[in-house]
């Protein structure tokens, strides 16, 4: 692999202090520091206008004789125009960037996970159109806190992007957003273009200057769109009690069924001193000098296998005289599989597992790790402080007999087992921060909400030029060698003046320039009370999967009603409340569960579909779920939620029907919730809302009485991570699903559940073959 010209041999990047180093330096992925992000001091003086982040970054790629390139580059995003720079224009004044784009609507950012580059890891993220695969290209951080930084910087880009559609600001734009400019189109010349910028936010550090600016933001400042307060969005089925306190760790115990013959789940809380970003970047570190500090059981790890940039397998061993008994030595192998939600919480899952490069050798005894499951969620600030904390939960089953002579301090010896170190790892966490006061400094948080003004709704201005490449076609294309990434020397000026936009929150600015009404509409009010209801009738409406009689069925479908969910209550935007949710607004007539060779889109158009018959024909409005799982085969489980009344237009779901893909995305919410299976798949799966919009590509398709939306799954790595562990047990879970819109005014509050299924253990080879 080449950097900027120079052989591998000669090029090494270094990371200090959690930043991107300089090209000539060695990327050391053993070295210690944090993801943070500053302000550069002095910018934010006037008041209202864009936002603009900027920050080094990896610019990763292939040129035009197939050499995979990795490059140092300076970004910078100023509303929602993209510019790369080879050096950073705050040093070097005059210098033009050498390419620039525009994000919009259609723009999707997905995390790719690690990715060895170089000889050190990165965490690599990929950019694409929605409408055009083909247009991609790929940027890279030095850790994942600045990875999710610049994902949640290219959000608000996206957001501002849609309030420009939204108002009309760009009548080009508006006329088709699926005409996207070419990969391989000419990119126009370069012209000045923003103005009234207000915030610099700064991602990273510098290649070789590391300072960081202090900072006056407090507070919990959210990423809008990307995750909401911290409750957990499912009521909680099990009971943890505290049944012991060590070294400032809490030790619980699931006394939810004490009578259970299986093993006790005991979990280990810690607060620690960090952000998570910093906590999860300490613990997937493989350094045998930095684990040493803190880890009395994995210290000794050997990588052995990484998949997808989010799963890697890990071969061990530790001295027995530390653990245990015997006098042997010992070795494991596990596997690691992570993914951060929309929340900002990172999961990690842990395997006992067997991999053919570590079979078990002569002078070692096979050890099996226990399964177990870390969370590392930030909290929140007290007000006035701008130290960063984080919870660290790390749970497992054990063997209920020395478990419950452990906690009645009835049994030293379990001091000596493998549990007991795996739980004592939280407070080695815990003190090796504590310790380590580099890894407890925090500028900044890098997602900053401007103010959104009542009195006037106009955007920020911009001189919109002739600047419509898309942002991962002004990446995508071949690196230095090509003449369009020449440097010029004419001072690229970026003069200001004050914005008429103040903004609140960027989610809630595109809401109501989309939304405006006078009253709120409630679930009573969404469908047309004007009209007669029409008498829907289950017999008339059959799919491929058969609902259960009872709880005893198994490979089957019910609809629960919407108490075992929590959803946002009337006065969520003033003290973040949640309410029970109640009975669905529409009825689940169907579900059909296919098998197919390939993601099949428009199932609502099928003609052996359902809502092709006559009755189906007649349903008022239907919404159509169409869940695309991948895997060999793939499937599709499709849900048919009918209201037996039209839908108010002015209602929060009538501007979801017929709203914009954008509006769409920025709505469209899904709770999950495993009411019954393996433990290590319910935390997999979490108990959090997501907003599938943002989380994975969807189709929209609205014709006739009904709307589809097609969920390709397959479209993030984590989310294929995360349904093919939830395949490998289908058949003794559980799930619940409720689906809504997501309100984010006062106007939408409270919310209520559009509808519910619950999935009793399917059988995946009972699926029926799709033809398309």
């Amino acid at each position: 692999m080449e950097a900027e010209g120079i052989t591998q041999t000669e090029v090494t990047v270094r990371k200090v202090g959690g930043s991107v180093g300089s090209e000539k330096e060695l990327l050391d992925s053993s070295s210690s520091g944090s993801g943070s992000s500053g302000r550069r001091a002095g910018e934010d003086k006037e008041k209202g206008g864009a936002f603009e982040y900027f920050g080094w970054i990896y610019h990763l790629g292939t040129n035009s004789i197939g050499h995979e390139y990795c490059h140092l580059r300076f970004l910078f995003i100023r509303g929602k125009y993209v510019e790369m720079y080879k050096r950073d224009p705050h040093e070097s004044p005059g210098i033009k960037p050498i390419r620039r784009g525009v994000v919009g609507p259609t723009l999707m950012v997905e995390e790719l996970g690690r990715r060895k580059v170089n000889q050190g890891d990165v965490y690599v993220i990929r950019f694409y159109s929605r409408l055009d695969e083909t247009k991609k290209g790929e940027i890279a951080c030095a850790t994942a806190g600045e990875a999710r930084k610049w994902m949640e910087a290219f959000d608000h880009a996206k957001q501002q992007a849609e309030i420009e559609l939204s108002t009309g600001r760009s009548p080009r734009n508006r006329l088709s957003i699926e005409n996207e400019i070419d990969l391989e189109a000419h990119r126009p010349k370069m012209r000045r273009y923003a103005h009234g910028l207000k915030r610099l936010i700064r991602i990273g550090q510098g290649p070789e200057t590391l300072l960081r600016q202090a900072s006056n933001l407090v507070g919990n400042v959210k990423s809008d769109g990307f995750f909401e307060a911290e409750s957990e969005d499912v009521i909680e089925v099990h009971q943890w009690r505290c049944v012991r306190t060590v070294n400032g760790v809490r030790i619980f115990e699931d006394v939810s069924n004490p009578k259970s013959d299986k093993g006790t789940l005991i979990k280990a809380v810690g607060v620690v001193d960090a952000s998570a970003d910093t906590v999860f970047d300490v613990f997937i570190n493989l350094d045998q000098q930095q684990r040493y500090e803190w880890d009395t059981l994995t210290g000794d790890l050997e990588l052995l296998d990484s998949y997808d940039g989010h799963y890697d397998v890990l071969y061990g061993t530790y001295d027995p005289k530390y653990l245990t008994r015997w006098k042997s030595n010992r070795d494991f192998v596990f596997s690691r599989q992570w993914f951060r939600g929309q929340d900002g919480a990172y999961t990690i899952l842990q395997f006992p597992a067997v991999h053919k490069k570590r079979p078990p050798s002569s002078g070692y005894r096979r050890t099996k790790i226990n399964p177990s499951t870390w969370e590392i969620r930030n909290l929140s600030a007290p007000m006035g402080s701008a130290t960063a904390r984080c919870i660290v939960s790390q749970m497992l089953e054990i063997n209920q007999a020395g478990w419950c002579k452990w906690k009645q301090n009835s049994c030293a010896k379990f001091e000596k087992t493998i549990p007991y170190a795996l739980l004592s790892q939280v407070a080695g966490l815990k003190e090796y921060v504590g310790a380590s006061p580099a890894l407890r400094v925090e500028s900044s948080t890098t997602v900053v909400r401007s103010k959104f003004s009542d009195a006037s709704m106009s955007p920020i201005d911009y001189d919109d030029a002739e600047v419509n490449d898309e942002f991962y076609d002004a990446i995508a294309g071949e690196s230095s060698s090509s003449s369009d990434e020449e440097e010029g020397s004419s001072k690229n000026s970026h003069s200001k003046k004050d914005g008429r936009v103040k903004l609140k929150n960027v989610s809630w600015a595109i809401a109501s320039l989309a939304l405006k009404r006078n009253s709120a509409p409630g679930a009573e009010e969404t469908l047309d009370l004007n009209v007669p209801p029409v008498i829907i009738e289950p017999s008339e409406f059959k799919g491929s999967l058969h609902k259960g009689k009872d709880e005893k069925d198994s490979n089957c479908w019910t609809s629960p009603n919407g108490s075992g969910f929590k959803i946002r209550g009337k006065t969520y935007l003033k003290d973040n409340s949640k309410v029970v949710g109640g009975d669905p607004l529409l009825q689940l007539i169907a579900v059909d569960w296919f098998k197919v060779d390939r993601a099949a889109d428009g199932v609502a158009v099928n003609p052996k579909c359902l809502l092709q018959t006559a009755a189906g024909k007649q349903l008022p409005f239907v919404l159509v779920i169409n869940l695309q799982i991948p895997a060999k085969p793939n499937y599709s489980l499709v849900l048919y939620y009918a209201a037996d009344r039209p839908v108010n237009k002015a209602s929060l779901l009538g501007k979801f029907i017929d709203g914009t893909d954008m509006f769409r995305d920025s709505r469209f919410k899904l709770i999950p919730s495993i009411i019954e299976g393996y433990w290590m798949v319910k935390r997999a799966v979490g108990t959090k809302a997501c907003l599938l919009g943002k989380a994975v590509t969807c189709k929209y398709l609205r014709q006739d009485n009904f709307l589809e939306i097609d969920v390709d799954i397959g479209s993030s790595s984590v989310a294929r991570s995360v349904i093919g562990l939830v395949l490998g047990y289908v058949t003794s879970l559980v799930v619940d699903l409720a689906i809504l819109v997501e309100g984010k005014e006062e106007a939408e509050l409270p919310e209520f559940v559009l509808g519910t299924v619950r999935l009793n253990k399917l059988k995946p080879e009972t699926a029926e073959t799709l033809e398309v």
